[in-house]
C-alpha cells in the first residue's frame, strides 16, 4: 500500500515541489513501481517456468561390456575320442563290379562283342601283309604292343550302327592284376574305343583294343575295364 502512494504521488503533476517530469521519464517511473508492486506479491505467478520441482537426468552413455570367451571343453582323455578308421573294407566296397560282356556294359542292342584272344607285336596293322594301309601303330622302346581282339556281330535281321563315341567308351586294361593303363587312342577304323560304322545283318567285324606293355612281360590274366557310365566296370577276358 505504500509503494502504490509513492507511485501515485509521483504520477501526480503540480503538488508541492515535484519537479517537472517528461512523458518519458514518467512512463519509466511508472514501469519500475509496477515492477515493483508485482515482485512482491505473493498471488503473481512468474511466467517463467520454476524447474526446481523438476529432476534433471544426466544422460550417461553405456559402455559395451566385453562378453567373456566361453572356454572350449577339451576332452579328458584324448585316446577316448580317437577312432580307428578300417578302410579295408571301404576298398572291398570300392572295387569295379564284374561284368558278362561289352555289350551289357553300354547297354548296345541288337549286338553281341566276344573276346576272341590277343596278340603281342611291335607294330599294328602289319604293313608287310597290305602296302596299302594308311596307319599303323609302332610299339615304343622297351615296349611291345598288347592287340586285344573281339569279334562284334550284329544279331539283327537289319543294319545296324555301333556308334561307341555316342556311348563314350573309354577302356583300360590291367595285366597280372598290375596298375591299370589306358587303351591307346589310334586312328585304325576298326579300333573299338572310337568305332562308329554299320555292321550289316548278320555279319560280324573283328574290333581291337591296344595297350602297350613291357617288352619281357608274360600275359597270364587280362582285366578289361570298361568307362563312359556313372559307374566303372570290370571285364574279365582270361
Amino acid at each position: 500500500m505504500i509503494l502504490c502512494g509513492i507511485a501515485a504521488s509521483l504520477l501526480m503533476t503540480g503538488c508541492g515541489a515535484m519537479p517537472d517530469l517528461t512523458q518519458e521519464e514518467t512512463e519509466l517511473i511508472s514501469e519500475y513501481a509496477v515492477g515493483l508492486l508485482l515482485k512482491y506479491d505473493k498471488n503473481h505467478g512468474s511466467r517463467l517456468v520454476d524447474t526446481s520441482a523438476y529432476d534433471i537426468v544426466e544422460e550417461i552413455p553405456e559402455t559395451e561390456v566385453p562378453e567373456e570367451p566361453v572356454p572350449e571343453e577339451v576332452p579328458e582323455d584324448l585316446s577316448e575320442t580317437t577312432q580307428t578308421v578300417d578302410v579295408s573294407q571301404d576298398e572291398e566296397e570300392a572295387a569295379e563290379p564284374v561284368v558278362s560282356s561289352v555289350e551289357e556294359y553300354y547297354g548296345i542292342p541288337n549286338v553281341t562283342v566276344q573276346y576272341t584272344g590277343y596278340e603281342l607285336t611291335d607294330s599294328y596293322p602289319n604293313t608287310e601283309n597290305d602296302e596299302n594301309l594308311f596307319f599303323s601303330m609302332e610299339a615304343t622302346p622297351g615296349t611291345q604292343l598288347l592287340v586285344l581282339k573281339f569279334l562284334v556281330s550284329n544279331t539283327a535281321n537289319e543294319d545296324q550302327t555301333m556308334n561307341m563315341l555316342g556311348y563314350g567308351a573309354r577302356f583300360r586294361v590291367s595285366v597280372n592284376g598290375e596298375s591299370s593303363k589306358g587303351a591307346l587312342a589310334t586312328m585304325l577304323l576298326n579300333d573299338m574305343q572310337t568305332f562308329d560304322e554299320v555292321i550289316p545283318a548278320g555279319s560280324s567285324i573283328e574290333l581291337v583294343s591296344i595297350v602297350e606293355v613291357p617288352r619281357d612281360i608274360s600275359v597270364n590274366n587280362i582285366d578289361f575295364i570298361l568307362r563312359g557310365k556313372e559307374e566303372n566296370a570290370t571285364l574279365r577276358l582270361q
